[in-house]
């Protein structure tokens, strides 16, 4: 089994070109997290939506994410199953009461950190089908991605999670899952709030979706919406890595497995 996932990491940094003209330049780095260190949290990857083009986009990547758990499971990284406002369901759960019995710790204060604005508008909520009026069509985490009661967490609560991942010696996290724009940036055990409380993240860039209708500033396809989400979370929050590097590393372990 490989006891490392190697990542190739892409964040962005403002710079001048040769002209003297500020320009974001993208830069990768390669990092080799220790498994034994590491956590992979799906936020909201729900069973349904009230929006049916996000359901149908989160759909068509559910089988790859699947994949992924399994993967990141097997190299012995910590599954985190964080599908907001549905813990009732989850009520008695083994992976539920792991993460509830698992004593609290206080993190530490906020570290500072600039928060500019996002770059697409989604004051309409976002739907590019046409669907204005939100409302909760979810009540679990979709069906297509396995818990293991065994090991895995289930929590929707910040500060629950930062304990599982102090109480686990857990200070890497890998986020993938819905929306980029708001759920997987805000929620209390998402980006901002990790990443202000000093753990080491990064988002699985192509394992995730936002919420734009492409009627909105910028005027811009649903997909280059997304892209422009990625970007700002490169340039500002944390950096991007791609499933692939997950895969081929449980590729790798299961390789040696098979050598021995």
């Amino acid at each position: 089994m490989a006891t490392h996932l190697p990542l190739t990491l892409r964040s962005q940094r403002l710079t001048t070109d040769a002209g003297g003209h500020a320009v974001w330049q993208v830069d990768e780095r390669l990092a080799s997290w220790p498994a034994a260190e590491t956590a992979l949290l799906l936020c909201d990857v729900w069973d349904n939506h009230w929006s049916r083009g996000a359901a149908e986009r989160l759909e068509v990547m559910i089988p790859r994410m699947a994949a992924v758990v399994e993967a990141a499971r097997r190299l012995g990284v910590l599954i985190v199953h964080a599908p907001s406002d549905t813990m009732a369901f989850y009520e008695g759960h083994p992976a539920r009461a792991r993460a509830v019995e698992t004593p609290r710790v206080s993190p530490p204060a906020d570290i500072p950190h600039v928060d500019p604005p996002l770059p697409v508008d989604a004051a309409d909520h976002g739907s590019d089908t046409g669907e204005t009026t939100t409302h909760r069509a979810w009540t679990r985490q979709h069906p297509g991605i396995p818990i293991d009661p065994e090991r895995d967490v289930i929590s929707d609560d910040g500060r629950e999670v930062y304990s599982v991942l102090d109480a686990l010696g857990r200070r890497h996290l890998l986020i993938m899952g819905v929306h980029t724009n708001m759920c997987v940036l805000h929620r209390t055990f998402a980006i901002k709030q990790m990443v202000r409380w000093g753990v080491d993240v990064a988002l699985l860039r192509d394992l995730t979706d936002t919420m734009y209708n492409p009627a909105s500033l910028p005027y811009v396809s649903h997909d280059e919406g997304t892209r422009l989400v990625v970007g700002y979370i490169e340039r500002f929050w944390c950096p991007t890595a791609l499933s692939d590097d997950v895969l081929a590393a449980d590729a790798v372990g299961a390789g040696g497995a098979a050598g021995q």
